[in-house]
């Protein structure tokens, strides 16, 4: 479904607007070998899973909704295949005629560990459960890096078999670092042969194009128990040493084998993407808020989290961020959600990329205690979902205050800016084209239009002495809240760029659905960045009215066409 569209419709295929690139999948961290064993069972590792959820009809009673899983629809709704023929790897290895780039590719990296390739061994019972509790603790035949060398190996060979510059990387949990490690590591380290010549690697922008992640802990994943988390770093079962930060300078360092440490006084982040290796602009990364509905890891992980991956370490730094009410994996997890799915075919598909800041905030509040909250949702025309919520009641609001004290009003500058509740930027999405009118279509101002509504919620929390003040507290009243509705389209000149019209709902009369578009034309202007246009638009006197707003707070809205900047394929 497109973001305008009134109804799925037939399957759309990929235009001019997007880049026809193939799809590589990397799962995540299966465990031990008895784990691995189980993984490498599913010919897709997981990635054809769906999920069936009980949602409210219009009468206000339980209804089924069944979501189909990604692959499939990738393959019904782009048109992408998914090629097997018993064997992927063997297939892009035997020569033949060019393979479609609208491909998808699952990287089986598991597979050299698992155990059920082989015949069995006769063993006495003794030595049959002393296997069984080996298979259990142990993850013998994973290499983080091996994996990260292969999959450098599978994308040569994509590219060369479907003829594509680039591939779409799309990874869980941990395959966001095997992902990281070959763009990081392995590309910036020389191939080393045999007769002792070396060949160097191509750089990571050659080989992909876009990286979307769900759940991966670019920050390493952390506990509330520094026993536990000394142990992972000490000892790592199963391989789980990999998750320690201060470990992962290792693979993800040119040069450092993997235990190595930062070196002492250097400012180190796993969280960093080097600019030199790849634009944060191309990396999209899935935040699960949800840490209820996950396994026994969230009772010493804690609760801001997805029940294994802490929020702030969800991301890489500058990334494209959702926050998604969703654990970090089963059947109601990230990748078998509807949230996941629609966020990562924007990003791969999308034609208008747009984001909202906030500007002007106040920076000189008095120390009194009080500091300024916003709840944020993100809703898009035409899906049964909520694109990203930051609440408080997930753990994530956005903390004003710290974006008032951020290098810039926007937070997309110092370290203050790029913190968990203060995010660069307030929200950012993409947007598909809505569907083509039928040749009966009346024309109307609809036409051409994408939209998509900010729903902000300010409140402010009281403390004193380190406690909650709840003497003027009013519980789940905001101080001010408004939606804001933007639509976004070609620029009716022709001249190749972009418009957007918008309205806040408290100045808009009757249902938003009503509106074809809005009654306000938002004045943009092209910046430095190609076909890349800003806006600004002020808030309501209710917001203004704040000590953390005032009269010169504006919400700044940008819009940018990425079909201008669409690369060679």
């Amino acid at each position: 479904m497109c973001d305008g569209s009134r109804g799925p419709g037939p399957p759309r295929p990929l235009g001019a607007a997007v880049n026809v690139l193939p799809i590589v999948y990397i799962r995540g961290y299966a465990g031990a070998t008895a784990g691995i064993n189980s993984q490498v069972d599913d010919p897709f590792y997981g990635f054809n899973a769906g999920a069936t959820h009980v949602r409210i009809d219009g009468d206000g009673d339980p209804s089924f909704y069944q979501f189909e899983g990604p692959l499939l629809r990738l393959v019904t709704e782009h048109h992408y295949q998914l090629l097997v023929h018993g064997d992927q790897r063997r297939l892009l290895d035997q020569p033949g005629p060019a393979l479609p780039a609208a491909s998808i590719w699952v990287h089986r990296f598991y597979d050299s560990a698992a155990t059920t390739f082989t015949g069995p061994r006769h063993e006495n019972l003794w030595r049959r459960m002393e296997d069984k509790l080996h298979r259990a603790v142990t993850a013998d035949g994973f290499n983080l890096e091996h994996a990260a060398e292969d999959l450098y190996d599978l994308i040569e060979a994509v590219q060369t078999r479907t003829g594509a510059p680039r591939v779409y990387v799309v990874a869980h949990s941990m395959g966001g670092l095997v992902a990281r490690c070959m763009m990081q590591k392995v590309c910036r380290t020389p191939r080393q042969s045999l007769d002792g010549t070396s060949t160097e690697r191509r750089p990571a922008r050659e080989l992909i194009d876009k990286l979307f992640t769900y759940g991966t802990p670019h920050g390493g994943i952390v506990t509330d128990l520094s026993g536990v988390n000394a142990a992972m770093e000490v000892f790592g079962p199963a391989g789980s040493d990999i998750f320690s930060p201060p470990k992962m300078y290792g693979y993800l360092t040119p040069g450092a084998s993997f235990g190595d440490l930062p070196p002492d006084g250097e400012k180190w982040d796993p969280r960093d993407m080097p600019d030199d290796v790849f634009d944060v602009n191309d990396i999209f990364c899935l935040i699960g808020t949800d840490p209820t509905d996950y396994g026994a890891s969230r009772a010493i992980v804690g609760p801001k989290s997805d029940g294994l991956v802490r929020i702030e370490n969800a991301y890489v730094k500058g990334a494209h961020r959702a926050y998604v009410f969703k654990s970090h994996s089963g059947s109601y997890g990230e990748v078998n959600s509807e949230e996941g799915y629609q966020n990562l075919r924007r990003f791969l598909f999308g034609r208008w990329a747009v984001a909202a800041f906030f500007a002007g905030l106040t920076a000189d509040l008095p120390n009194d205690g009080t500091t300024w909250q916003a709840d944020m949702r993100l809703a898009i025309r035409g899906l049964p979902i909520v694109m990203s919520e930051q609440q408080a009641a997930h753990w994530c609001p956005i903390i004003l205050n710290k974006l008032a004290a951020s290098t810039d009003s926007g937070g997309g500058g110092g370290e203050a800016g790029d913190q968990v509740d203060a995010p660069v930027p307030i929200v950012s999405t993409f947007l598909l084209e809505p569907e083509p009118p039928s040749p009966a279509h009346t024309a109307t101002d609809r036409d051409g239009l994408s939209r998509y509504v900010i729903t902000l919620r300010v409140y402010k929390v009281v403390e004193d002495r380190g406690a909650f003040n709840f003497r003027d507290h009013i519980e789940q009243v905001s101080d001010w809240t408004d939606s804001l509705i933007v639509d976004v389209g070609p620029d009716e000149a022709g001249t190749g760029g972009a418009a957007a019209w918008s309205a806040w709902k408290s100045d808009l009369p009757g249902a938003i659905d009503s509106v074809p578009r809005m009654p306000n034309r938002l004045g943009l202007s092209r910046t430095a960045q190609v076909n890349a246009h800003v806006g600004t638009l002020a808030l309501p006197s209710g917001g203004r009215a704040l000590p953390i707003f005032g009269d010169s707070a504006s919400l700044s809205i940008t819009v940018e066409d990425r079909t201008a900047i669409r690369r060679n394929v």
